[in-house]
């Protein structure tokens, strides 16, 4: 039987963008379920941690993630809009247009099993730099079909039963934070947390030491 781990994954993480390529590898060469367990960003969760977080810390990772991005040859900029609409003080509103359907259609991709590849494809989308106005047009649905999903059918099914995945993103919450951490991207094997896409190969160390076998 192949070895099983949890991703916890949001669409406005950078880092979790920056993971996407060696996890996918990771899922193409050994014999490893990656279950997909969307959650809503820290900025939507938590908006209070940015108020607390030191003056230091939005230049640091702005400036981080693009030399994360060149170490890995992995282009990134900035959506052009953010899935998360920021205040121009700062703040967060509590209406926000687009990460909530992002999240949702990332639990309907992954009750149908198309959860990794939908993930790959809109975090290109959104973050590599090759499109802007992400939001609009065919965008999100030729995203959705080179990973073998139909948007229009995400949508209605979201549609008829919101309460649904609004659920199942409060159990991946709980679920990370029941493994130990609260951000994101962690991944989760036997119920040991790996924060951050730097903790990608000690993770592999712990999946070979497990009997992680290839394809």
């Amino acid at each position: 039987m192949p070895l099983s781990i949890d991703l916890f994954w949001s669409f406005r993480s950078p880092y979790s963008y920056l993971a996407m390529d060696r996890l996918v590898e990771l899922h193409e060469r050994y014999a490893l379920d990656i279950q997909v367990r969307p959650v809503l960003p820290l900025a939507v969760r938590t908006p209070e941690f940015f108020k607390r977080a030191n003056p230091l810390f939005g230049p640091y990772l702005v400036h981080d993630v693009h030399r994360v991005g060149d170490f890995l040859g992995v282009p990134i900029r900035w959506p052009r809009p953010d899935p998360v609409v920021m205040n121009a003080d700062g703040t967060y509103p509590l209406e926000q247009p687009y990460i909530h359907r992002l999240t949702r259609l990332g639990i309907a991709a992954a009750e149908r099993e198309r959860g990794l590849p939908f993930l790959d494809e809109v975090s290109k989308l959104i973050w590599s730099g090759s499109t802007d106005d992400w939001h609009e047009g065919s965008h999100l649905a030729g995203a959705a079909d080179r990973a073998g999903l139909d948007l229009a059918e995400l949508d209605a099914a979201i549609e008829a039963d919101p309460q649904h995945c609004i659920d199942a993103i409060d159990r991946n919450q709980e679920a990370l934070e029941g493994a130990g951490h609260w951000g994101v991207p962690t991944l989760v094997f036997e119920g040991e947390p790996f924060f951050g896409q730097d903790r990608l190969d000690l993770l592999q160390w712990r999946l070979e030491k497990a009997g992680l076998q290839e394809r």
